[in-house]
């Protein structure tokens, strides 16, 4: 569990960082499957399922930016997923009913490792209420050099920013118009096997990597059991024992839980679907830096 202290700093902060939770051979093998994925994307042209391609990845020079759901791909990483010390701290901040939303893992290589724009993942997907997270394992070590989680404190109990451009969703916020402190920004950094836990309205982003070193961050992103999504889910895409299959602890519901919470729905669609990285490339004006390999 939480401690007390950690439990007051995600209400007040909106973020929290947990260490030394994950064994190094837990660690050690979920970057061993990584570093396989990484392998076969060789044989990749563009991106598909499973893989987020950059567009410079090459068969000679793989570039993966993300492993999409890779709860999915290796049982490795739900194994991590179920960790008790993680469902313990979860419980700590949602409570006992908890539903794995997605997952994802993204990769910085050394050198490159594509910069996030700033953004608040209630954009993507706003819920009926706001017991919504993510978790970010961290796989390697992660220094401020190699481009790690950037949280703005306090932001998850502001306003929701636009995350449109020419009125479309682009998945990111215009550092121009936002008129938000991103000095105020806090490095999320640990030694491999820490977790970062953020609140869903958190602004953050990520600088590109300039380091020597490799920068992988799995994510979970969790929802209370009662918090609906609204867009998406068993409503549209999924059938509902599908979105009861997300369940990673205590039990389902169909009773979703309200709140009044402020929601802009990523509507229209970015003009460039697919991950984060495709739907930022319509965004106008940059915060972070990106070299001419990583375009």
């Amino acid at each position: 569990m939480l401690t007390n202290e950690q439990v007051e700093q995600y209400a007040k902060e909106g973020y929290v960082v947990v260490t030394d939770v994950f064994s190094d051979d837990l660690v050690e093998r979920m970057r061993r499957v990584t570093d396989e994925l990484v392998e076969q994307s060789r044989a990749l042209t563009a991106s598909n399922d499973v893989f987020d391609l950059a567009p410079s990845h090459t068969a000679q020079k793989p570039r993966v930016r993300r492993i999409k759901d890779p709860i999915k791909v290796d049982p490795v990483f739900m194994e991590a997923l179920k960790h008790p010390k993680l469902i313990a701290a979860l419980t700590s901040l949602l409570g006992p009913n908890l539903r794995v939303r997605n997952t994802k893992l993204n990769l910085k290589e050394a050198h490159v490792g594509d910069p996030v724009e700033w953004h608040q993942d209630w954009a993507f997907y706003p819920h009926t209420n706001q017991d919504v997270l993510a978790v970010g394992v961290m796989l390697d070590d992660c220094e401020l050099e190699n481009g790690p989680l950037l949280i703005i404190p306090d932001s998850h109990q502001s306003e929701i920013h636009s995350h449109h451009t020419d009125g479309y969703f682009c998945g990111a916020m215009d550092p121009t118009t936002s008129n938000v402190d991103f000095g105020k920004a806090v490095p999320c950094t640990g030694k491999a096997g820490s977790f970062s836990i953020h609140h869903a309205r958190a602004i953050h982003g990520s600088a590109e990597n300039t380091s020597n070193r490799p920068r992988r961050l799995l994510l979970y992103e969790i929802a209370a059991v009662d918090a609906w999504p609204l867009i998406g889910g068993p409503t549209q895409d999924k059938s509902l024992a599908e979105f009861n299959e997300r369940i990673i602890a205590g039990e389902p519901t169909i009773v979703p839980r309200m709140e009044n919470v402020p929601v802009i729905l990523p509507l229209p669609p970015a003009p460039k679907q697919g991950s984060i990285y495709e739907n930022q490339t319509s965004l106008k004006n940059r915060f972070f830096a990106t070299t001419a390999e990583a375009m």
